[in-house]
């Protein structure tokens, strides 16, 4: 069995009142169930959030690291950062990252061994963009995009694959279930044949436009692990009812 979770990328959103969203979904979480959760607030929160969340349920990442541990890199953050300030998980190649930043598979790769490194849970993102899938190239681009990005060492560490179709991210619109099915069993089939019983016991998340209205139907698709929830991981009640959801 594959540990589900459901994880929430706040983005560039959240002040220190956002940390009330925090106390809720760790009061709401209560005894728990089967799926874990994690919530990836901004850098400016992760001490402070982590600190709320201490001895509960709810587990705290960031949404981005550096691939080197200290240097001359003017408002980066490296890995043992964010471990240090009480994080457990990190985002990495989001597709917003990907195209704000030009961040390329090879600097994906390399930051998820930066996290590893630092003792970290890496969540890689892999996703098409509309026209990539109307010329019916996604499953190429996915896997592309997972030979690149995921590296040799995941085979022996704990990780966590996301996929995004980058035409569902915050427009309402979500891959159908029979589109999701088949991109992650294509995903499922690829780690597991790289990695072994590795790549077969990483979750694998959809992260397009999950809300609560939708999240069981896709979470009932096989090899969908859970969750990467964007706008409704803001609000303590939608959260908490993916999660609920999940189990």
């Amino acid at each position: 069995m594959v540990r589900t979770l459901i994880a929430g990328n706040w983005k560039m959103n959240g002040s220190p009142a956002s940390l009330a969203v925090i106390e809720a979904v760790v009061a709401g979480l209560g005894e728990g169930g089967p799926a874990d959760c994690l919530i990836c607030p901004p850098a400016t929160l992760i001490a402070q959030a982590a600190d709320a969340a201490r001895g509960s349920l709810l587990a705290i990442g960031g949404q981005d690291c550096h691939a080197v541990e200290s240097g001359a890199h003017t408002g980066d953050i490296a890995a043992e950062m964010l471990a240090g300030a009480g994080a457990s998980h990190v985002i990495l190649g989001h597709s917003e990252r990907r195209a704000d930043h030009n961040e390329t598979d090879a600097i994906v790769a390399a930051k998820a061994e930066a996290a590893l490194r630092a003792g970290l849970t890496p969540i890689v993102c892999v996703g098409e963009s509309l026209e990539q899938r109307e010329a019916g190239e996604t499953l190429s681009v996915i896997d592309a995009q997972l030979a690149g990005s995921l590296p040799d060492s995941f085979a022996n560490a704990g990780f966590v694959v996301a996929y995004e179709p980058i035409w569902a991210i915050g427009t309402g619109k979500v891959a159908d279930t029979t589109q999701i099915g088949e991109v992650h069993a294509a995903i499922r089939q690829t780690l597991a044949k790289r990695f072994g019983s590795t790549g077969e016991g990483a979750p694998i998340l959809y992260g397009g436009s999950m809300k609560p209205g939708n999240a069981a139907e896709i979470l009932a698709v096989d090899d969908v692990n859970g969750g990467l929830i964007g706008g409704a991981s803001l609000k303590a009640e939608d959260f908490l009812a993916i999660y609920a959801a999940a189990q």
